[in-house]
């Protein structure tokens, strides 16, 4: 699974409980997009990013 290279978010685990309360192992996928970005000396550069820091403006697309 990939990972945000800005924030390092990932997936998470836990578990999915049913109305009987059984219990099964469930993912939570974050929302992580393949991008091209600026890097600092102006080149391009494609990095996995999450959306988050895509709105927040933690990065910059090329």
């Amino acid at each position: 699974m990939a990972k945000c290279a800005i924030c390092e978010k990932g997936a998470h685990f836990g578990n999915n409980v049913s109305h009987s309360h059984r219990r099964s192992n469930k993912m939570w996928k974050s929302n992580i997009k393949s991008v091209k970005v600026k890097t600092a000396n102006g080149a391009a550069k494609k990095m996995y990013v999450c959306t988050s820091c895509l709105r927040s403006g933690k990065v910059e697309r090329a």
